[in-house]
């Protein structure tokens, strides 16, 4: 989920069919928080290392992040994706109506089918940010299973810091004794994490 995520979809005519269709979703229902094209080029190469695996991903919207990871997953993949608003849910079964192997379900991120994943994007909940507490990875995440948590900021100090504070969640993700993980700059704003559970 970006800010301006579907605004970064202007002008853009380069775009794989499911994900264009996400975007006009994303349009027509003024969702402005869309996953911006450099982290779904990130997403759609990290689903084509899945296989046949599990791939999830907490926070729908209207599908634009869900529509990278399907374009880029092998047929036997399966994917799942939660969205806390039900309409906004709905609406975003039909941009991938026909595809058997997606399910969409309304709920909170913790409502999530289909763990373990050998990719779980963390968009809508399970980050830790705020006041939330983090996801376990142990009980997400397949051995060698790989963890995305986008929108943050580039690092430009170390410690990071958000809010003239050190970034709790993201030195959360950093330093996790159970995951190896590297911050992944995808734009010049905009930086994801990228972790893999070592068991």
């Amino acid at each position: 989920m970006s800010l301006a995520g579907t605004a970064a979809y202007d002008g853009r005519a380069d775009l794989p069919p499911l994900v264009a269709a996400a975007v006009a979703l994303a349009r027509r229902t003024s969702f402005a928080h869309s996953c911006r094209p450099e982290q779904g080029h990130l997403l759609r190469l990290l689903a084509s290392g899945v296989g046949a695996g599990a791939i999830g991903e907490t926070g729908t919207g209207c599908g634009v992040g869900l529509a990278w990871l399907a374009t880029g997953a092998a047929p036997g993949a399966t994917l799942a994706s939660v969205e806390r608003d039900a309409d906004r849910a709905a609406s975003a079964r039909t941009v991938f109506a026909g595809r058997p192997n997606v399910t969409i379900v309304d709920g909170d991120w913790r409502d999530l089918p289909g763990a373990p994943f050998d990719l779980l994007v963390l968009d809508g909940g399970g980050q830790g940010k705020g006041t939330e507490e983090p996801l376990d990875p142990a009980t997400w995440l397949t051995l060698g299973g790989l963890l995305l948590i986008d929108d943050f900021a580039p690092m430009t100090t170390w410690p990071p810091v958000h809010d003239g504070r050190p970034d709790a969640a993201r030195l959360h993700w950093l330093r996790h004794p159970r995951l190896a993980a590297a911050e992944v700059r995808v734009a010049p704003d905009a930086a994801t994490i990228v972790a893999t559970f070592l068991g």
